[in-house]
């Protein structure tokens, strides 16, 4: 029988407006500078905010130690670089993407248009020549890519509403050379034949030119003293699922639910299937499998997150605004299991937002991959999971 939740949230809003996202946005050949009236977005402060969890202590090990996004164990020098947050579309017009399964998070929310964009968090890009196709940046995304400490890749912005944020000093951003962008990275983005295809779903982050422009940039890619890991992993060798035996059982969850709506992800319907033989989630899309181009391989991960966020319509040209500071509900699935809880972001914008049970105490994951989808709190009724 499947379950309906309804989950009520009470994440902050930020009063904001975009500009038109279907729009194609070319690059210049030079950044035009100008100061713009759009008011400037400040972390939401906290009224009595807990003390901040610690920095997990890692140790190196015959050249590897456990990443902060996915618990694993990989080369040093992969997991002590800040990651790469790159704005990638979802619609069916420009799938499928190149390069997302290798993404160790991966964030998505709703844009206009009544559709959802991702943005990948890469720490493993190496061995990739390029991701895309790139889009457009919203202003959220930016928010949530600052509490990963994220280089955020972008190529075009809603410009009256994400120009000031995005240029700020406290943003290192790597973006392709549109009006509004300040130091674009021209070495880092080209275009990508795809016949059939329009244009602004050709457009690709290249990764030595990434790399060439975050030298330039003079950008560090060292973590800060104070980061914050976004998730609390299973101890080596355990489950996360043995903490929460009690806990219902899920094995298939759908964002936006079976039937179509406007919250989002009502137009083609995703979700996600457990696999009990190797504990991933699977995604699925518009009634197929989700694959990456690069190799063929379905999406999967080993936790899928809704995190649920108060949003509104902001002009009649339906661009959207979500509070990702602050706190609300949320529902954790790993295991097999589900965990239902909340979460909380007060300590600025360099702290992601953490998970907990409804005790109070932070949710385990399991190692691996995660996808967290903001949930559009008034559109919460439509989440189901069996």
């Amino acid at each position: 029988m499947t379950v309906r939740v309804k989950l009520l949230a009470v994440g902050l809003l930020f009063a904001m407006t975009f500009a038109g996202c279907g729009k194609k946005e070319e690059p210049v050949p030079e950044p035009v500078k100008e100061e713009i009236a759009a008011p400037s977005v400040e972390a939401i402060p906290s009224p009595e905010p807990e003390e901040t969890p610690s920095v997990l202590e890692r140790v190196e090990v015959d050249g590897q130690m456990e990443s902060y996004l996915t618990g694993e164990w990989k080369p040093t020098e992969v997991v002590s670089r800040r990651p790469i947050a790159v704005m990638i579309p979802n619609n069916s017009a420009a799938m499928p993407q190149y390069g997302i399964s290798k993404a160790s998070i991966i964030y998505e929310a709703p844009v206009e248009g009544r559709i959802t964009r991702l943005m990948p968090v890469f720490e493993d890009f190496d061995d990739l020549e390029r991701i895309g196709p790139v889009r457009s940046s919203r202003d959220y995304f930016v928010y949530v890519a600052m509490g990963y400490e994220a280089l955020y890749c972008n190529w075009g912005l809603a410009r009256p509403y994400v120009e000031e944020l995005i240029n700020r000093d406290t943003v290192q951003n790597i973006s392709a050379g549109v009006e509004g962008i300040y130091n674009p990275a021209h070495e880092a983005f080209d275009r990508v034949s795809r016949p059939g295809y329009a244009t602004e779903f050709t457009g690709y982050l290249f990764i030595d030119g990434m790399e060439k422009a975050a030298e330039r940039l003079e950008y560090d890619w060292a973590y800060d003293d104070a980061y914050v890991p976004p998730f609390t992993f299973a101890p080596e060798g355990t489950r996360a699922e043995e903490s929460y035996q009690n806990k219902e059982s899920a094995g298939v969850c759908y964002p936006g639910g079976q039937v179509g709506n406007q919250g989002g992800y009502g137009a083609y319907n995703p979700y996600f299937e457990y696999n009990e033989e190797d504990h991933l989630y699977y995604r699925y899309q518009n009634g197929k499998e989700q694959k990456d181009e690069l190799d063929g391989s379905q999406l999967a991960v080993s936790n899928v997150v809704f995190q649920y966020c108060h949003g509104e319509v902001r002009d009649s040209h339906d661009y959207l605004a979500f509070g990702v500071h602050g706190e609300g509900d949320a529902l954790v699935f790993t295991g097999g299991k589900v965990i239902k809880g909340t979460w909380e972001r007060y300590d600025g914008d360099a702290t992601p937002a953490k998970f907990y049970d409804e005790d109070g105490k932070e949710i385990i994951f399991n190692r691996g991959k995660t996808w967290v989808c903001c949930i559009w709190q008034e559109y919460g009724e439509f989440v189901e999971y069996k």
